[in-house]
């Protein structure tokens, strides 16, 4: 008993409790996420460094005397860059973005480029969004991402139409990143629900590639439009998996670690079926994509291997504490890994030099595969019976304020109650309760009635 006595049980139990959790994180790989998932095939996996590239080439002043062009160029025409938007043009609404007229691949591409950190527009429509704000399609999603997407629909749908008349049979695709995969995905939604006003385009010729994107659909929706949205993450990318309110994110932008981590520990011991259960939690949306070129305990980058899958639960849930969670969400860094990867399938299969015939029966045994696990996702989603009534607040941006609209009504986000505009509010609150000014007199008067009571609480 006298050892007992000597021996601080609690403290001991508490600091191997924190130590195994922090060994766990710190072991924990982005690769855990999708060891279970499929491996993707060159055919499919195709679009996406070529994309990549065309994300690129929007950065660009003067595409015929580029600047910028990764090792192999930009891979496009510049005379048939059908038009190239920048800031002066979209008024802040949206990132610049370009109309390409991809003759070689059939495709009428929009593209549209990631976050300008110097661009306070740019932050206005990715910090524009509250918990349960915007509802769309039985869904809800980013509002201010949505407001973007409808700006460039309407701006460009007549453009889009008179492209798709000229070249019967070309695809319409959309490609973005960061930011601009947000807008895109968005857009995706909007168009497969207008499509009369880009004459009655089939829903299989419309296809979206979302290049490391922000959380911006709920789960219903991210698994609904799985068959039109693709999105791609770099290993241990930050964006997809930040779950706190990005306005928190970006104020603590000098500290962004200590953020990470702390959102890391309250995902830990946020029990999975209360995510699920959430219908206003956000998601990075459609298939995914994930590029894996790192493992535990091992130094340096391995090939890629590129994984494939429509997940209902485990869609990039947990923060990984790495030193690349920023770096990996480059858009040149995914252009060059995803390259790699692309050219490592095309060897693969050189090397068992696959018949044309059999080729052809891959492709079709893919579209098969992709289908039947879409509805078997759609599937597991709706066996959830996820409730339409908002649940508690755990993260995924703020929580509306009483009264506040929850459809999408465009009010601008409330402050975190512990930034500094938060604290301002919540002082002239008080203030103003318990300190009213006198209308004769204009000076500051004293209710000691509220004030006792305050004190007696």
């Amino acid at each position: 008993m006298s050892i007992l006595c000597c021996v601080p049980v609690l403290e001991c139990v508490y600091c191997l409790g924190c130590a195994h959790w922090l060994w766990k994180k710190c072991l924990y790989s982005a690769g855990h996420e999708s060891e279970n998932w499929g491996l993707a095939t060159s055919d499919e996996f195709e679009p996406i460094p070529r994309l990549c590239r065309l994300i690129l080439a929007v950065y660009e002043e003067d595409l015929h005397n580029p600047m910028w062009a990764p090792p192999g160029g930009y891979g496009i025409d510049p005379h048939h860059v059908v038009l190239k938007k920048d800031y002066d043009q979209t008024q802040g609404r949206v990132t610049p973005y370009m109309i390409y007229l991809d003759h070689q691949n059939g495709h009428v591409v929009l593209a549209i480029r990631g976050l300008n950190l110097a661009k306070e527009s740019d932050y206005a429509v990715l910090l524009d969004n509250k918990l349960g704000q915007t509802k769309f399609d039985g869904g809800y999603v980013h509002n201010g991402l949505l407001k973007a997407a409808m700006w460039v629909f309407e701006e460009e749908h007549e453009v889009l139409k008179k492209l798709l008349d000229e070249n019967p049979g070309y695809s319409l695709t959309f490609v973005g990143h960061s930011l601009g995969a947000g807008v895109v995905s968005l857009l995706v939604l909007f168009v497969v629900q207008n499509r009369d006003r880009l004459g009655n385009i089939e829903r299989k010729r419309i296809r979206c590639f979302a290049i490391a994107p922000p959380r911006c659909m709920s789960l219903h929706l991210a698994v609904t439009y799985a068959d039109v949205i693709n999105s791609v993450v770099l290993q241990d990318d930050f964006l997809p998996r930040t779950t706190t309110a990005l306005e928190d994110v970006f104020k603590s932008i000098i500290c962004l670690p200590c953020v990470l981590c702390l959102t890391c520990l309250k995902d830990t011991f946020t029990f999975e079926e209360k995510k699920l259960k959430d219908t206003r939690r956000l998601y990075a949306p459609g298939r995914l994509y994930h590029i894996v070129v790192r493992k535990p305990l091992r130094l340096g980058r391995f090939p890629p291997v590129v994984r494939t899958a429509v997940p209902v639960d485990g869609r990039f849930e947990q923060i990984v504490l790495s030193c690349n969670a920023t770096a990996d969400h480059a858009i040149i860094w995914i252009q060059r890994e995803s390259q790699i990867a692309l050219d490592l399938m095309l060897e693969e299969d050189r090397v068992m030099q696959i018949p044309v015939e059999q080729r052809i029966v891959r492709q079709k045994s893919i579209v098969e595969d992709h289908d039947e696990e879409y509805r078997a996702a759609i599937m597991k989603a709706a066996s959830l019976n996820i409730p339409m009534s908002p649940s508690p607040s755990y993260g995924t941006f703020h929580d509306p304020e009483e009264g506040e609209s929850s459809a999408g009504s465009g009010v601008e986000g409330s402050p975190s109650p512990w930034s500094f505009k938060g604290m301002r509010r919540n002082w002239n609150r008080f203030i103003d309760r318990y300190f009213p000014v006198d209308d004769n007199s204009g000076h500051m008067i004293f209710k000691k009635e509220e004030s006792s009571a305050l004190l007696c609480r």
